[in-house]
């Protein structure tokens, strides 16, 4: 039976809006693990397994050999058809092998003693190689299953906001816990002062990977069953169930030839970093802990603070992407936010972290101070600056299948694995290096050659490191999303164009034309 609404123009699939709500719950089941690895493996690996800056450079390391595992795997996923469909096999699946190799990491390599550290290493350097299939496997789901969930161009910027719930039930969750059963295994002395971070005790970890999996596998059941009604051969491109194998040796040529593709992976590239970056825990740990002076009573205000913001420019962003496109849209306020990400940079260098300074950020909350002129004008630049950035983060999400909807029309092929895999191939490249170019920066900067704590006094290298990365690496990456997507074609116009197209091919094909005598008939761009 057909999904499509008796309102939908011929052609067009949408989405009931349940399966728009739940299966992006998905992203959020990944991004669980983005805060729960991807956040805190190198401080796990350097404090706790005593790994040193090998953690971090091993973040970068293992994410690089995913140019070889994403393409095999995207290739699989476009040549896997099963009774469960297309997609949801692999989300079962990644689901399970995130689970089983978090549970290992941080429950188990701990208990390997310091006598046998080269076991500790090799150990972390599987286990990890092992986690980052199994994230593969699932991230590449959100990305290409949107192709099969709506093509309506005015319901795909929806999508956008739903991810971010999503996402924000993941990843919100886990950024919200984490601090505050941090704050339970702080050690201090008699005075008070914090003598070993709850960041650098295992106990910490065997409590928060288990609640990390129990939220992302809910997640993952809650996103199954939102795709479940589309993961089905009809909605597999032209061809539905005959759609035609397309060889491993042609994905550099479709690559090659996918311009809208290559601009959005630089975007993404750019708002991926920027979002790495600027909520990395130990640039947040070095930001509200070392130079503001109390991260107890500053991390969770600012985190809420940005949240809230982001809401209106969430409803903003999706009105403006579905009347003008998703282009515009991530164009105009990722423009924003590095409009007020100026402020919040000419703020930070002003700081001072002199204890009851009045150039410091400063909350009733938790033993902080009363609010100053400062942090009323901290709040206003960052707020806006967050929310906007915030709400275009994920927007490069949906842009994909845009881009996988393109190549349809430019050659006929559907091929939404490699698609969505190449995409979080460049999400995994940058957020692994965020991690790695924390490290280097600190080391540089501060002369530290492990990451900080909150227990880290502060210096002035400090300062420079969190400006760097806090803010200026932040607006370069913006700066590229903007130079990216000026050359970008995929406009609101010219995607109802595009879906047209491969509406009337894909009704040739099913009155028992041939898909090339589609192309021909109905032709695309070469």
């Amino acid at each position: 039976m057909s999904e499509k609404t008796e309102t939908a123009p011929a052609g067009v699939n949408r989405a009931k809006m349940y399966q728009l709500v739940l299966f992006p719950m998905n992203n959020g089941a990944t991004n669980v693990y983005f805060v729960l690895v991807l956040s805190y493996v190198a401080q796990f690996g350097s404090s706790v397994l005593q790994l040193g800056m090998f953690a971090s450079i091993m973040v970068t390391v293992m994410r690089v050999t995913d140019a070889i595992t994403d393409p095999i795997i995207g290739a699989l996923m476009d040549r896997t058809s099963t009774r469960i469909g297309k997609f949801r096999p692999f989300m079962i699946i990644g689901s399970a092998i995130m689970a089983v190799s978090v549970l290992i990491m941080y429950v188990l390599l701990p208990f390997i003693p310091e006598s046998m550290m080269a076991l500790r290493y090799i150990s972390f350097v599987v286990v990890y190689f092992i986690w980052v299939i199994g994230y593969t496997f699932q991230t590449s789901c959100t990305r290409a299953g949107q192709t099969v969930l709506t093509n309506d161009p005015n319901q795909r910027p929806l999508f956008t906001i739903f991810n971010t719930v999503g996402s924000l039930l993941g990843m919100g969750v886990m950024q919200f816990l984490i601090p505050i059963v941090k704050n339970m295994y702080n050690v201090y002395d008699d005075a008070g002062n914090l003598l070993t971070s709850g960041y650098a005790r295992p106990e910490l970890y065997r409590v928060i990977a288990p609640i990390g999996i129990v939220v992302s596998v809910l997640l993952t059941i809650l996103a199954i069953i939102g795709i479940a009604g589309k993961d089905r051969p009809e909605y597999y491109g032209i061809g539905g169930g005959k759609q035609e194998k397309v060889k491993v040796s042609e994905y550099v040529e479709i690559i090659k030839s996918n311009k809208p593709m290559q601009r959005l992976m630089v975007a993404g590239a750019g708002c991926k970093l920027a979002l790495a970056i600027a909520t990395n825990t130990t640039v947040l740990l070095a930001l509200y802990g070392i130079l503001m002076g109390n991260y107890d009573s500053l991390y969770l205000p600012m985190m809420i603070l940005g949240y809230v913001c982001s809401v209106p420019f969430f409803l903003m962003s999706a009105r403006t992407s579905q009347k003008l496109g998703q282009k515009a849209s991530l164009t105009r306020y990722v423009s924003v936010a590095l409009i007020c990400y100026v402020g919040v940079l000419a703020l930070l260098l002003l700081c001072d972290h002199t204890t009851g300074s009045a150039l410091t950020l400063s909350f009733p909350y938790n033993g902080g101070g009363a609010i100053n002129l400062y942090t009323i004008l901290f709040i206003i630049c960052f707020g806006i600056g967050y929310g906007a950035y915030y709400a275009t983060a994920d927007m490069p999400i949906p842009m994909v299948a845009d881009c996988s909807d393109y190549e349809t029309y430019r050659s006929g092929k559907y091929i939404p694995g490699i698609m969505g895999t190449l995409f979080s191939l460049v999400d995994k490249l940058v957020s692994s290096l965020a991690q790695t170019l924390v490290s280097i920066i600190f080391l540089i900067c501060a002369g530290l050659s492990e990451l900080p704590t909150d227990a880290t006094p502060y210096s002035g290298g400090i300062k420079v490191a969190v400006i760097v990365m806090f803010c200026v690496i932040p607006m370069l990456a913006w700066a590229a999303t903007l130079w990216a997507m000026h050359g970008y074609s995929l406009t609101g116009a010219k995607m109802k164009e595009i879906q047209a197209v491969n509406a009337k091919r894909k009704e040739e094909v099913a009155n028992g034309m041939t898909l090339e005598d589609a192309m021909k008939k109905w032709p695309g761009e070469d």
